[in-house]
């Protein structure tokens, strides 16, 4: 998995732009991403889609274009208190989080589906 911890680095490096707080932000969504205990990209594509926005999720996972995602539709589908916790970790507002999610969600879930698929 070397080389892709060194691509999600790469990642969370220009998505954070050396901001901390933002690199706080973007680690914590990688680990809320990748960790099946947390739900995993599964658990994020079952959130969206009980929100009736499974097919954003899905354009992330495919190989063509990212549709976007809004704040407003991050916290519907994550909830308030998600939001909230991952603002009081990276020492963020929860506007802050929702904006930087959804530059965040779809960059990170499309760079680990490289191939259009979710892995078990």
């Amino acid at each position: 998995m070397g080389l892709l911890d060194g691509l999600l680095g790469n990642l969370v490096g220009s998505l954070s732009a050396n901001d901390p707080k933002h690199a706080s932000l973007a680690n914590s969504v990688l680990s809320m991403v990748t960790n099946p205990q947390a739900g995993g990209i599964g658990g994020i594509l079952s959130s969206f889609e009980a929100g009736g926005l499974g097919h954003l999720v899905q354009s992330w996972i495919s190989t063509g274009a990212n549709l976007p995602v809004s704040a407003q539709q991050i916290e519907q589908v994550l909830g308030s208190g998600k939001i909230a916790a991952l603002a009081q970790s990276a020492g963020l507002t929860p506007d802050v989080v929702k904006a930087k999610l959804t530059e965040f969600l779809p960059a990170i879930i499309d760079k680990l589906t490289p191939n259009g698929a979710v892995k078990a």
